[in-house]
């Protein structure tokens, strides 16, 4: 089962705070062990979303939209994607991870779309 795992913004994200070398090493561990495990395939961070555009479709007309975004915790500011063997081990995987921000954050774990669910 492929899952992306979504770091969620948060005001310090979206400020483009730096994290503490403390910090850094022990996600650098963290990532460490999912790689030792095999399950992770691709991670990174994201730059605050004033960096960013978004672009919105309405029939064929598009519409730029500049960053930064509101609702700051429906952001998304950084990502995992790991191959486990189900939502239960994903769970458990996060549940180890270290507070990747300086105050409370949150961490969504969204599965993929497999072939068995497109065909049902």
């Amino acid at each position: 089962m492929q899952v992306m795992v979504l770091v969620k913004a948060t005001v310090d994200s979206e400020r483009g705070f730096v994290a503490t070398p403390d910090a850094m090493a022990a996600m650098g561990r963290f990532n460490d062990e999912l790689r030792a495990a095999g399950i992770l395939r691709f991670a990174d961070g994201l730059k605050p979303s004033s960096s960013g555009k978004r672009v919105a479709f309405d029939g064929a007309e598009r519409t730029v939209i500049d960053g930064p975004f509101a609702a700051t915790g429906e952001l998304v500011a950084g990502f995992w994607l790991w191959e486990v063997k189900d939502m239960d081990e994903a769970v458990a995987w996060v549940k180890r991870c270290p507070n990747p921000m300086p105050g409370p954050s949150e961490i969504e774990i969204r599965p993929f779309y497999e072939a068995d669910d497109l065909t049902s």
